[in-house]
């Protein structure tokens, strides 16, 4: 368990260095960032499936899309859905959005926790009905403050529940069909490299970007891997638990890169946070619990 702990906290804090990583990237835009992280993460996936054997989940993926041709459009669909938080994720901080996406990562796990009761029919406990109220306070306050929420914390609250949903229903889960969500990516991560300012001699502008570049696939590639290991050695319980670590890490790095909460805000973070740490109280009861019983 200490083993899958660490590569959990890892891969949040390497998570958390990609955000403010962008920052090093210039003069790429988010777009470009992007693109390249694509390129160079899913041959390094490739690769780290091949040798944990989940590379098998591919073919049959491939199989059910030639049996029933319909699915393309829910996978085509899911792979925009992903696509899209993963190019928020780095155009965020290069363009004044870092506080309201890790916003978005706070409200994820109230977001999930209703799309659970709504889609799923899951009963609330006491404590995530609390949770649920004091995130409706904060978002109350946010509604009243500026007319509504920033539409990068929505893409993030609400898009990835949409994103688990439909892979749920198309029966793709699994690190075979992020994969192919991932390949279906290449076209557009392609394009973004291939029509910014420099394309793919971007690095003949700037040598240090000959290091920068690859790095990010590095960093990115570590991350998810260290994510995938970790959510199978862990507790499902433990493994959401530790996965508050990001969004923290994800307001440090807003903090650093200059942005800061004013005071209109604070009504909406803190009855935020507050909704966050009941759910992490409730995650460690539940884990004292299953440990008492075994």
């Amino acid at each position: 368990m200490s083993k899958g702990i660490v590569l959990s906290v890892l891969a949040s804090s390497l998570f958390g260095v990609m955000y403010y990583y962008t920052s090093l990237l210039y003069p790429l835009s988010g777009a470009e960032i992007f693109g390249w992280r694509m390129l160079l993460t899913l041959p390094c996936m490739t690769l780290f499936m091949c040798f944990s054997g989940d590379w098998r989940l591919v073919p049959t993926i491939v199989t059910r899309l030639r049996q029933h041709p319909r699915l393309w459009i829910a996978l085509l669909a899911s792979s925009a859905l992903v696509g899209l938080q993963l190019w928020l994720f780095l155009w965020a901080p290069l363009n004044g959005h870092s506080l309201d996406v890790s916003l978005g990562y706070f409200l994820l796990p109230l977001t999930m926790i209703l799309t659970g009761r709504v889609v799923y029919g899951e009963h609330l406990s006491h404590l995530q009905k609390i949770a649920a109220a004091l995130a409706t306070f904060g978002v109350a306050n946010e509604v009243y403050r500026v007319g509504g929420f920033s539409w990068t914390t929505l893409v993030v609250a609400i898009g990835y529940p949409l994103y688990f949903v439909l892979r749920k229903r198309i029966g793709t889960d699994n690190l075979g069909g992020l994969w192919m969500d991932m390949l279906l990516l290449m076209p557009a991560a392609f394009l973004f490299v291939q029509t910014g300012e420099h394309g793919f001699d971007v690095a003949s502008q700037r040598e240090a970007l000959y290091t920068l570049i690859p790095l990010l696939g590095l960093i990115s590639a570590l991350a998810l891997i260290s994510y995938i290991m970790a959510s199978r050695m862990l507790a499902f319980s433990l493994f959401g638990l530790l996965s508050y670590v990001e969004p923290v890490l994800l307001v440090c790095v807003a903090l650093l890169l200059g942005e800061s909460i004013s005071a209109g805000q604070w009504l909406t973070y803190l009855p935020i946070w507050l909704a966050v740490m009941v759910l992490v109280f409730e995650g460690f009861k539940h884990m004292v619990r299953q440990r008492k019983s075994v």
